[in-house]
């Protein structure tokens, strides 16, 4: 393994591919505390600023809501956001009156629409007893009024672009994952049984293979995604089980070529059971091959989960997944700012780009035949 490593390690491209999935992981942990927008799914809408370029400024707004939102831990925040207790109301421009507030709300970039709040109102969210006005006024303009930047833009609901691309990356690490852990274990489970033991129980698994090999793999993850229901976990579930027959394949050839060789056969003349002799015997050493299928299929799963999600069949709004932000903003492509499609399609690009490199990487340094 110490080979096999320094031999990664040289690969460019497998490096690359590491530190970007690397970068992804610990993307995918800390999204909402890396999210400028850290409200469950990243949903906050702010239906005036729909469909803003890259780079958007304006000042905001927060108004205290009357309605006492939890406080969630820390854990719970890092897990699912946590529940605003403000709302935010975009402005072109406010000024003091008295103890209110009066502003020129933003409804688009050519009209506005005034409003007034009590001071009191946007502090607590209901009126109260006051100190002083002064301190009300001060207090209001330190913690009420500020401006926010939106890097990537806003969606046709005016929801963040970056933050819902930062949080889609749990999905799609989530389904990659997911899927090759149901892909390998049926299907090394499978290709090692059919060969090891060959004859006809070799006839009867690729049997199997060959059907499942012979449907088309989106319609079959589309039946499975009907009659497991929409949503996150039976996408995961209906991709992973599409992708064991690659991996039966290869495995079976694999355990073909090694069950014959001298050390197997020493197993079975020191009277081993078939389950030992495959375990400690023959899987460790295909595990090259696997790590290579695991990588390909990491990336064929994030692809196949964006297609289902563009399709409606995956991931359920308000959830956020690469494929449905593409779905939900492709209209943009051909107007005014095609960005907020193409930022979700090249995250996808980029992830299946590294686990790609990292396969390739993988399959060069395991094959025990190259030079250390």
């Amino acid at each position: 393994m110490q080979s096999s490593w320094k031999r990664l390690y040289r690969n460019k491209g497998a490096v690359a591919g590491l530190l970007v999935i690397a970068l992804s992981v610990l993307i995918s942990v800390l999204a909402y505390a890396l999210a400028p927008d850290n409200t469950p799914d990243a949903n906050r809408m702010i239906l005036e600023i729909e469909g803003q370029h890259p780079g958007f400024r304006i000042t905001m707004l927060a108004v205290k809501k009357e309605r006492p939102v939890v406080t969630v831990s820390l854990w719970e925040r890092l897990l699912h956001g946590q529940e605003p207790d403000m709302t935010w109301i975009p402005l072109r421009s406010w000024q003091f009156k008295d103890s209110a507030i009066v502003i020129q709300r933003y409804v688009d970039e050519s009209t506005g629409r005034e409003e007034v709040y009590p001071l009191t109102t946007v502090l607590y969210g209901k009126p109260v007893a006051t100190v002083s006005l002064a301190e009300l006024q001060e207090e209001v303009r330190k913690m009420r009024i500020f401006n926010a930047t939106y890097w990537l833009g806003t969606d046709k609901f005016g929801r963040d672009i970056l933050s819902r691309l930062l949080v889609g990356t749990r999905v799609s690490l989530g389904v990659g994952c997911i899927a090759v852990v149901i892909s390998l274990s049926i299907g090394v489970l499978l290709g090692a049984v059919a060969g090891y033991f060959k004859g006809r129980t070799d006839d009867v698994v690729m049997w199997l293979v060959n059907v499942v090999w012979s449907m088309p793999t989106l319609l079959l993850v589309f039946a499975l995604t009907l009659a497991l229901g929409k949503g996150f976990w039976q996408v995961f579930i209906a991709v992973g089980l599409t992708m064991w027959v690659g991996v039966a394949r290869i495995i079976r050839g694999q355990v073909l070529a090694i069950r014959e060789l001298e050390y197997v056969e020493a197993a079975r003349a020191l009277g081993y059971g078939h389950v030992r002799i495959i375990v400690k015997h023959i899987l460790p050493n295909i595990l090259g091959p696997v790590m290579v299928v695991a990588a390909g299929n990491f990336a064929t799963a994030i692809v196949v989960e964006a297609g289902l999600s563009f399709l409606g069949v995956g991931v359920q709004p308000p959830q956020p997944s690469w494929g449905l932000m593409i779905k939900e903003n492709y209209n943009f492509i051909i107007t005014h700012n095609p960005l907020l499609a193409l930022a979700p399609g090249i995250a996808i690009m980029l992830l299946v780009l590294a686990f790609n490199l990292l396969g390739n990487g993988l399959r060069d340094a395991m094959d025990v035949r190259s030079k250390i």
